[in-house]
């Protein structure tokens, strides 16, 4: 008789457990998440008197899968097309959130004496609410249609984006002892040239492809060339410095706005389910009962700092942000716990040597109860709204209730709507575009530059790389300098007052200085000692730019696929 893999009967222990427990939770009316937990700590080698799992390194792997599918889903349900929608308010709760929050968890951790480093890196962990947790408590008891849980999902997102800036502030202070400025900057521009760079490659070519193959495509097709794309963004987003996760989430929102987004999320929940269920009773399995015994009075306290300071910071760090009394205690309430990020943050602590051993359980265990207090939390918001409402004067919840209709009201005039558009216009060209030509010339520089060098004489490799990269630059280079230049909007502006001519005048001139700065790169490279020849091939590449009327007729087609690529789900919608 063959023997059966460990990982093959681990799995089987694991469905059987999750089964029995989310049926049993089913019919208790509860959320079927805190049933994996159960299901998890049932599983767990700690329950001595129950069969448990060998071979936790595979199931570890197989929970990291899923929550590459649960933030591939999260993205195929919010894309970043609804974080514009929401305005600057999940950017501003989400900003003072994780300031307070880690202020509330190093202060917390100086209570007991911990050391420095340990205190900071708590702070860390409470200060980033769990994704995963949060989406998959909102999926069963059906609020992901509330607008107050688009926009705690729209602050989850930020978090996310923020934590791996905030990953790299606390391991360069672990190795310096102190912030390194420039090192943190580097990480935050090389997140934001990958978002754009991806955001705007996939959805000019993903829709486009999906399109011309759309005869080929049934299901099966369909959710394995979805797979693949999550996949490679995956890899991808690895090699870049980012997390698996981060890069399942980006794909899902580029593919959130193609038409077949609603059939993708569907033909991928089954598989969702399934490795998300992994995910969740790993969370479960690593409960110690020895360690929360003998750590029990940090854990209880920490947990009291994230209710105490989620509910009370949140719901200000919302209000702050513009939203109503009810709609930023039904957010705050939903944060009150951390997830799979404080697991990530209390290995890179325990890799680098900084943290305390003790940290990581104590983590684990706050982590746990807080996942499966985070539905009963959710439900508390509304009772407890109903009794702050009774206590507070009734001005005050008229006036805070009132915040966003006040605003409304406030409509600046004509002119000043028009300047900011065109000025948001200007501002998303300048970035795309840029954003664009630096990927080329990278591509260019350190893919194409080796491979023409076994081609081409020494002499010549240079010239015909800057070539080349600049002729898949000038679309873009077109757009940079001409783009958006002579709408309806910027007329009326131009033709209504003179200070509206001086600032459209300063975004012109700060256009072609861009665009000047981009040819002067290719110029430079190819001819790097030719200074007089090399401003007359500036100015002269500029002027050909500028005025090619085959650049203006390309630059306008992509720019019209893009758009239509943009809004094509909304006009499916529409028309359905």
């Amino acid at each position: 008789m063959s023997q059966l893999e460990p990982l093959i009967a681990d799995l089987a222990l694991i469905l059987i457990c999750a089964g029995v427990m989310t049926l049993l939770f089913k019919s208790l009316k509860q959320p079927i998440v805190l049933g994996y937990i159960v299901a998890g700590f049932l599983a767990s080698p700690n329950m001595t008197y129950m069969p448990s799992v060998t071979d936790m390194e595979g199931i570890h792997l197989w929970s990291d899968i899923g929550v590459i599918f649960l933030l591939f889903a999260l993205g195929l349900e919010f894309s970043f097309k609804k974080i514009l929608k929401m305005g600057a308010a999940p950017i501003i709760a989400a900003f003072f959130i994780i300031l307070g929050m880690m202020y509330v968890g190093s202060f917390t951790g100086s209570l007991f004496g911990w050391k420095e480093m340990d205190c900071i890196y708590l702070g860390g962990m409470l200060a980033m609410s769990s994704t995963t947790i949060i989406f998959k408590a909102f999926d069963d008891m059906g609020l992901r249609s509330e607008r107050f849980a688009s926009l705690v999902l729209s602050v989850l997102i930020i978090e996310d984006i923020l934590a791996i800036v905030l990953m790299v502030m606390l391991s360069t202070l672990a190795v310096s002892k102190e912030f390194e400025g420039s090192q943190m900057l580097a990480s935050i521009l090389q997140l934001g040239l990958y978002l754009v760079l991806w955001f705007t490659v996939g959805l000019y070519f993903i829709p486009m492809v999906l399109r011309k193959l759309k005869h080929l495509m049934n299901d099966e097709t369909l959710l394995i060339t979805a797979l693949a794309l999550c996949f490679g963004m995956v890899v991808a987003a690895s090699a870049a410095g980012f997390s698996a996760a981060f890069g399942a989430f980006v794909m899902g929102s580029i593919l959130a706005e193609t038409v077949e987004a609603e059939k993708i999320e569907h033909l991928v929940a089954p598989v969702k389910n399934l490795f998300g269920a992994v995910f969740f009773v790993s969370v479960g399995m690593m409960v110690d009962v020895n360690l929360i015994i003998e750590y029990i009075v940090p854990i209880l306290c920490i947990i009291l700092a994230i209710m105490l300071g989620q509910t009370i910071l949140s719901t200000g760090s919302f209000l702050l942000s513009g939203q109503s009394l009810k709609t930023s205690m039904r957010c705050s309430f939903s944060l009150t716990q951390i997830g799979e990020f404080a697991f990530i943050l209390a290995t890179l602590g325990t890799s680098l040597h900084v943290t305390s051993d003790f940290l990581y359980p104590i983590v684990v265990a706050v982590s746990v109860f807080t996942t499966f207090t985070t539905p009963y939390m959710i439900r508390l918001a509304e009772p407890a709204y109903n009794v702050v409402a009774r206590l507070l004067p009734a001005k005050w919840i008229v006036k805070l209730e009132r915040i966003n209709d006040e605003k409304d009201e406030e409509a600046p005039d004509e002119l000043k709507v028009l300047w900011k558009g065109v000025f948001k216009r200007y501002v998303l060209i300048l970035l795309i575009n840029s954003v664009l030509c630096l990927a080329i010339m990278s591509v260019m520089f350190y893919f194409g530059q080796p491979m023409l060098e076994l081609l081409l004489p020494k002499q010549w490799v240079h010239p015909v790389a800057a070539l080349i990269a600049l002729i898949l630059c000038s679309p873009f280079l077109w757009m940079m300098m001409r783009a958006d230049g002579d709408t309806p909007e910027v007329d009326k502006l131009w033709y209504s007052s003179p200070r509206w001519r001086v600032r459209l005048t300063a975004c012109g001139i700060l256009r072609l200085v861009l665009t000047a700065f981009f040819v002067s790169d290719f110029v430079y490279y190819a001819f790097p000692n030719s200074s007089w020849f090399g401003l007359f091939a500036l100015v002269a590449i500029l002027f050909i730019i500028f005025l090619s009327p085959n650049l203006e007729k390309d630059s306008k087609k992509m720019v019209k696929n893009f758009t239509d690529n943009l809004s094509a789900r909304e006009k499916m919608t529409e028309e359905g």
